[in-house]
């Protein structure tokens, strides 16, 4: 990063939106606007010249679209990038997920219906953006996801789990979990719950894509749904998740109450539920992301004898929840990502033998 305030390349074919996105960066006093391109083409072109510190993309444009200009940039000049999106349809919202798994490092919702409206929101999500692609490790936005095929493995009995795997992941998160989750193994004797900060309606194309790359079925999760040992839920966008004790087992449970750290779904509420239900049968993960979501929560799992899995700086795109849990709580593994996976199936294969 240059010693003075970032410089930002904004990326859009929209005019309209590149002066928008302009005036909220040299507003902010934090950033400043090294230049504008009107397509992906024209961005490489002006990368090159300008070295911008920083890239906001438009995905939809003419003739090189935002995911292609990424893949460019990630592989010949990686630097931070944050996505615009649109994200109002599936395909909208699946381009934006494939973005954060090629290397970007978050993505803003552009504004929609007034744009004066939303403006105000629309900038202070932009600024903590940035933010973060002022804070990222080149490094771990650069390391490659190791994607196995999914095996479809749906036939193993449906039962009620004793032990559960909590996860939680930010900025940087989409990438780090489709690193993680196709290496959890298909006969996994515990349920895995995530919690990734997402709006509402990307956790279910995430769930989707992660659903094609793991060995066990995943799903976005669903008030009153029964937790069974061998599935992986992910929190919706939007709403809080946690694990409650029904007679008939163990359910998850959604709820509106206020974001937690200015986040929801927020780690820290599923982390303290898995800690009252499941105590020492529970396995933290803290994987990338900017804050300190799921600290407390970690804390609380291993005093009640839990253990705690913590992504190391290197491969984190943002080391910061990682970084609170290791302060906060301690960990039992810290790890690199692709260690993570492996060692959430020694950890549940432990608990097996303690029992």
């Amino acid at each position: 990063m240059s010693s003075n305030r970032p410089r930002v390349l904004v990326v859009d074919d929209s005019a309209f939106m590149r002066s928008i996105t302009s005036r909220i960066i040299d507003d902010s006093g934090e950033f400043t606007v090294a230049g504008t391109a009107s397509n992906g083409l024209e961005a490489l072109s002006q990368i090159h010249a300008l070295e911008p510190d920083i890239v906001t993309l438009d995905i939809d444009m003419p003739e090189l679209d935002g995911l292609s200009a990424l893949g460019y940039i990630m592989n010949d000049m990686p630097r931070p990038v944050v996505m615009l999106s649109a994200g109002t349809t599936a395909s909208g919202q699946e381009a934006t997920l494939r973005a954060l798994e090629l290397g970007a490092v978050d993505f803003v919702l552009k504004p929609s219906g007034a744009v004066s409206l939303d403006l105000h929101l629309v900038s202070e999500r932009l600024i903590e953006a940035l933010r973060a692609a002022a804070a990222a490790n080149l490094a771990g936005m650069r390391t490659t996801a190791r994607h196995t095929p999914s095996t479809g493995t749906t036939d193993a009995a449906v039962r009620q789990t004793w032990k559960v795997v909590v996860i939680a992941s930010s900025t940087g998160g989409p990438r780090a979990l489709a690193a993680v989750v196709p290496h959890l193994p298909a006969k996994l004797d515990a349920a895995v719950l995530i919690v990734q900060h997402m709006p509402a309606g990307f956790t279910r194309s995430l769930a989707r894509r992660l659903d094609a790359v793991c060995p066990l079925p995943v799903c976005e999760a669903e008030d009153g749904q029964m937790v069974v040992h061998g599935r992986v839920y992910v929190a919706p966008g939007g709403r809080h998740m946690a694990v409650v004790r029904r007679v008939a087992g163990v359910a998850i449970a959604l709820e509106d109450s206020p974001p937690l750290w200015g986040v929801r779904p927020a780690a820290d509420i599923l982390f303290s539920s898995a800690s009252r239900v499941f105590g020492a049968s529970t396995t933290a993960v803290v994987l990338t992301g900017m804050g300190r979501d799921a600290a407390e929560g970690t804390r609380l799992i291993r005093a009640n004898g839990g253990r705690a899995i913590l992504q190391d700086r290197e491969t984190a795109t943002i080391y910061g929840m990682p970084h609170a849990a290791l302060q906060h709580a301690g960990a039992d593994c810290v790890a690199p990502l692709h260690e993570i996976g492996p060692a959430i199936a020694d950890f549940v294969a432990a608990v097996a033998h303690a029992e």
